[in-house]
């Protein structure tokens, strides 16, 4: 049996449904209540967000801006950009376009302040515009530039023979077509078991790979966990090991030279997700020429190690 190490940071804590820790997306399963917020983290959260969520919120920000200063300027009075129309609506668009002309300090020309409220007013608005492209131009620059890992992990985790044991195994590959530096493998297996006192506890051991890193990742990597005496899945039953309420932890490390520096990816996968006697087929070959081919519809797919 394997020996148990210290908390990594996660918490002993458990439940008797307690869900994955780390999600598919890399991203801890936490849910957080009574935080406070601060502006502060603005910057962040808008760099972390999927970029069809941000757009969006780019989006909705700028309508309601421009909607906010059309209710203004109708305040104010419509004539002083353009006479009324004696309709409500006709009144709002027209504003709300002299609005989005300002804001974005295009300007036709057809439309422009007659007075020193709207002219104020319109003055203010270009300001604001101009700040909202700025923090937006940064935030783009600040999404585009951020280091991220672009590890592929395989959609299963396999067991089979390996050598006099047997194993564990999981594929990674680089999203990108760059070269993964020096990539670096630490795998954590997390136990949730019940004590005498009816109490769910999480238990974690490291799990030691035949390699742990290697130089550089141009195809793939297949990272072995050998069950021998020494790790703490030795002598359980392969229909149990599936059974077991635990979660394999893995974080990947490595040297992009993209970003000129180190980057790291979270995975997790569930020991109920094992499929029993399968191998990776080999995502790779050589064609007539002698050049490598990497075939990444190939990544996933498994068969059946009984021959």
């Amino acid at each position: 049996m394997g020996k148990k190490i210290k908390d990594p940071g996660l918490g002993n804590s458990s439940a008797q449904f307690a869900k994955r820790m780390i999600n598919k997306d890399g991203s801890f399963n936490v849910i957080h209540l009574n935080k406070a917020r601060r502006f502060s983290e603005a910057y962040h959260f808008l760099i972390g967000v999927s970029w069809w969520q941000f757009f969006a919120l780019a989006l909705c920000s700028y309508i309601l801006a421009n909607v906010c200063f059309a209710v203004v300027y109708l305040c104010i009075g419509i004539e002083e950009i353009i006479s009324a129309t004696g309709n409500l609506v006709d009144d709002f668009l027209n504003a709300f376009f002299f609005s989005s002309q300002t804001f974005t300090t295009l300007g036709y020309g057809a439309l422009s302040p007659n007075g020193l409220a709207s002219s104020l007013v319109s003055s203010l608005e270009a300001f604001v515009g101009l700040m909202f492209f700025a923090f937006t131009t940064g935030l783009l620059y600040g999404r585009f530039s951020k280091p991220r890992a672009a590890i592929r992990f395989s959609e299963d985790l396999v067991f089979r023979d390996f050598g006099d044991h047997k194993a564990v195994m999981f594929r990674i590959e680089n999203n990108r077509k760059s070269t993964m530096i020096d990539p670096k493998v630490s795998v954590t297996l997390s136990l949730s078991k019940k004590n005498k006192r009816g109490e769910y506890n999480n238990e974690f051991y490291d799990l030691k790979l035949e390699r742990e890193t290697i130089k550089f990742l141009p195809t793939t990597w297949t990272v072995v966990h050998d069950i021998n005496k020494d790790s703490p899945l030795f002598g359980i039953a392969e229909n149990d090991l599936i059974e077991q309420q635990g979660e394999i932890l893995i974080m990947v490390s490595y040297y992009d030279e993209s970003f000129n520096q180190v980057v790291h990816q979270m995975y997790s996968y569930l020991l109920a997700d094992i499929r029993l006697h399968y191998k990776f087929i080999k995502a790779y070959y050589y064609n007539e020429n002698g050049e490598m081919i990497l075939d990444h519809k190939l990544f996933d797919r498994i068969e059946s190690s009984k021959s």
